[in-house]
């Protein structure tokens, strides 16, 4: 059984609720009133599926949750990386803060069917990546080959190299929707660009430092997406 430290659950705890906090502050200023029932309902739904997810797996991979809890751009070790997850972070609040904007000086009219559509492309690409971090034990916020890591290969992995950024796709792409905005998924190629230039660099570390997955990525030839990538 893996030995959970004693404030694992407070952090993580705490965690969230920064985040709940400063995801709430950034919609609701930016909307400039708190009658905004598309962006309650969004933040809930975020900040539920984040807590949610870090509950579970203090419970069953706590080391997983330690280590997922150890990211953004000044946890990583490499420079590119920083710079790709410093872009990355700013085109996501910019993605966020456009969005609801767009709401705010009605540049786009949305439909309740789209933003119900938004909150399940967010649905689908949370629960996907639960999946993913299920399957894979080393799936650590930061690009790095950790003791005793080995080649994955199974459930998500048995189809695609990089699973977890192929989940993350559908859940950008709900943002701006859910958010009762079409302009914010103009920035959801920016956030593709982000994680191809991100999974180039770590597949090729892992070339380097993985045993194993060179054989891996022979087998296993796309890397997001069956027959096309």
């Amino acid at each position: 059984m893996q030995t959970v430290a004693p404030d694992l659950g407070r952090r993580a705890a705490e965690a969230n609720a920064k985040f709940l906090v400063a995801l709430a502050v950034m919609v609701f200023l930016a909307a400039g009133t708190l009658a905004y029932w598309q962006g309650w309902l969004f933040v809930a739904h975020f900040a539920a599926w984040a807590a949610g997810t870090s509950i579970y797996f203090y419970y069953r991979d706590p080391a997983l949750l330690e280590k997922r809890m150890r990211g953004g751009p000044a946890a990583e070790t490499e420079p590119v990386q920083k710079r790709i997850q410093i872009f990355t972070s700013i085109v996501m609040v910019a993605l966020i803060i456009v969005s609801v904007l767009d709401y705010r000086f009605h540049w786009s009219a949305v439909p309740l069917w789209a933003v119900i559509a938004g909150n399940l492309l967010i649905a689908a690409g949370f629960l996907f990546v639960v999946i993913v971090l299920r399957e894979n034990t080393f799936a650590s916020a930061t690009i790095e080959v950790s003791e005793g890591q080995k080649v994955v290969s199974t459930g998500p992995y048995a189809f695609v190299r990089h699973p977890m950024y192929a989940g993350v796709l559908p859940l950008a792409s709900g943002i701006p929707l859910a958010l009762a905005s079409v302009w914010g998924l103009l920035f959801v190629p920016l956030i593709f660009a982000g994680l191809i230039l991100r999974l180039l660099d770590e597949e090729g570390q892992l070339r380097r430092n993985l045993p194993g997955y060179e054989d891996y990525c022979l087998k296993v030839r796309y890397r997001l997406f069956p027959g096309i990538w």
